[in-house]
């Protein structure tokens, strides 16, 4: 099928092929130059200052989380009992992106087989890359026929997920469209609850999240705090910024969309590594809504240590260039987005990676004044201040723990709940993933850090049914 049209992502102002723009950098100068004078010429004042507005920021930040759980936890679950008959049901498209995936392509094309769709209304494109033999040989072998089809990116420059996907979106021939990573299970009804959703749905509705987990949680204590963490996610978090209608930053995989209203928001931003953030919050600007499908897709969380501190870098990066593109105009987005899903935007992007980069000097101050009980920090923090700090960075950790213990439980995960006590720790990966994650920002902006599939030892999914 040839190319209908081009498309290359959004327009200069908002793409993240600038790291930042004069103005910002500019604002930056200014903030460490007042910084470094107010340090040299008043240094208890100033510290007092920074470190009230850090812990200010960081419990807001919380707080605002917690807000999202509850709302989460109270929005009500979908049923199916109304699902469509298989006659007359749209061309659905479905952009599966594949880059040295040729060890998962076979169980991968099992999955999309076992979709519950006429197959005469699938569009399946396996998006490959061009210089990648094995995982063309490895499609090739399979001898596949329509719906699926092959879509062959040229190699170039950035070489990442929304480049590809943007190729194979001007091919597509669906009214709706859905992205699948290669190692992802959707529940085989998922199309039919997303045209459901879409048809019951107002128009400005184009995008649908489905719930994300993982099929792998018993591999190791890492895989298992993966799933407690994509459960608070995906179960409580964005079905909460959903009640809330605050724009929500899409996951990676299982995102459904009217492909009209993609096309007229340009695709995919080739230089964001965390394209499908950036998305749902520039569809959010258009003045699209995005929701939560009550789907579940499973997918293999990474059971090595190596291997998740490079996935969860780049996520992390991707945040901080998200958050860079929408704030460079700032009076503008706050306009497009309304003070609800301004400050919403601030708490829940900026303030992931925020609380990931600064978890670590709170708690190491924290166990320095427990070990050495030293009166150093009241100069600078005053008792007032100092309380306030201790408070919340206890009563907030707490709190968040509970939160991760109460996630599995939506799910009848119950075994995973007491997990949730051993959070501290993997907050702490979290952290050295967000200081690789600016490291990589300044030298490496738009390199894409490739996530290894086929490495779990659960082979099925846990609860697909």
């Amino acid at each position: 099928m040839t190319q209908r049209f081009a498309i290359s992502g959004p327009p200069p102002e908002l793409s993240a092929r600038r790291v930042m723009t004069r103005p910002q950098m500019a604002v930056a100068f200014a903030i460490f130059t007042a910084t470094i004078l107010g340090l040299a010429a008043a240094p208890m004042p100033t510290l007092a200052i920074l470190i009230a507005g850090v812990t200010l920021f960081h419990v807001a930040s919380f707080a605002f989380r917690l807000l999202l759980a509850v709302a989460g936890g109270r929005s009500p679950l979908e049923t199916s009992s109304a699902l469509p008959a298989h006659d007359h049901l749209p061309i659905y498209t479905i952009l599966v992106p594949l880059y040295r995936e040729a060890a998962v392509v076979a169980d991968l094309i099992a999955a999309l087989r076992a979709l519950d769709y006429p197959r005469e209304c699938l569009d399946i494109k396996l998006i490959l890359e061009g210089d990648d033999g094995e995982t063309i040989q490895a499609v090739e072998s399979l001898k596949l026929v329509p719906p699926f089809e092959t879509v062959i990116v040229a190699p170039g420059e950035p070489r990442t997920k929304p480049k590809a996907l943007n190729v194979a979106l001007a091919r597509a021939r669906g009214a709706f469209a859905v992205i699948y990573d290669a190692e992802d299970r959707p529940e085989s009804d998922q199309l039919l609850k997303a045209v459901t959703r879409f048809g019951r749905a107002p128009a400005r509705v184009v995008c649908l999240q489905a719930r994300l987990n993982v099929y792998n949680a018993s591999d190791n204590w890492l895989t298992a705090m993966f799933a407690l963490e994509y459960a608070l996610w995906f179960d409580y978090l964005l079905p909460g910024l959903a009640q809330l209608r605050i724009p929500i930053p899409l996951g990676g995989t299982s995102n459904h969309f009217r492909i009209e209203a993609l096309i007229a928001a340009g695709g995919w931003d080739p230089h964001n590594v965390a394209e499908d953030a950036d998305l749902g919050l520039r569809l959010s600007r258009l003045g699209y809504r995005v929701d939560v499908l009550d789907s579940t897709t499973f997918e293999e969380a990474a059971p090595h240590l190596g291997g998740w501190v490079r996935q969860r870098t780049r996520w992390l990066k991707g945040y901080m260039q998200t958050w860079l593109v929408h704030m460079r105009r700032p009076l503008r987005l706050r306009r497009q987005l309304g003070a609800r899903g301004f400050w919403g935007m601030q708490f829940f992007v900026a303030g992931t990676v925020f609380s990931a980069l600064v978890n670590p000097v709170f708690w190491a101050m924290f166990a320095y004044w427990l070990a050495t009980g030293t009166q150093a920090f009241a100069g600078f923090y005053g008792e007032t201040i100092l309380g306030f700090a201790l408070l919340s960075l206890l009563a907030g950790n707490a709190l968040a723990i509970y939160l991760g213990m109460l996630a599995p439980i939506r799910r009848g995960w119950t075994g995973l709940t007491f997990l949730a006590l051993t959070q501290p720790a993997y907050w702490l990966l979290i952290s050295v993933a967000a200081a690789r994650a600016l490291w990589q920002l300044v030298r490496r902006p738009w390199h894409w850090e490739k996530t290894t599939h086929g490495l779990a030892r659960a082979a099925k999914p846990e609860g697909a049914a």
